[in-house]
């Protein structure tokens, strides 16, 4: 439930920061924002990949999480260039909420359960 909702926070502030795109392009601290929020979105899900062994979504997050690492910039994000790319970015966000489902772990029954649910041998 924690991962999906970092996935939504990431996916809102991308979406935020493409809609505010002109407004906010100049800011610093914007900028780093934006990045801090979603590399470690990027590396929530790097984490739910790797629990689930899909191993490519963990490396397709892990280059998310290095291009936008707010710490050491890889790309400058100016103009539409910086633009085009928080908007793509939505994307694996948005496909990953239905591809990385992880499943319930139902818990063992006690062996000392008085109604067992099947009799032993």
């Amino acid at each position: 439930m924690r991962t999906k909702i970092m996935k939504w926070i990431t996916m809102a502030a991308l979406l935020t920061a493409a809609v505010l795109w002109r407004s906010a392009a100049n800011q610093q601290l914007s900028r780093f924002l934006l990045g801090f929020v979603v590399c470690l979105g990027a590396i929530v899900v790097v984490m739910q990949a790797g629990r689930v062994r899909k191993y490519v979504w963990a490396g397709g997050f892990a280059a998310i999480a290095l291009l936008f690492n707010p710490l050491v910039p890889v790309l400058p994000f100016d103009g539409e260039w910086g633009r085009l790319l928080v908007l793509v970015s939505i994307v694996p966000f948005a496909v990953s909420l239905g591809a990385l489902r992880t499943q319930l772990v139902l818990s063992m029954p006690s062996i000392t359960d008085r109604n067992p649910g099947s009799e032993s041998l």
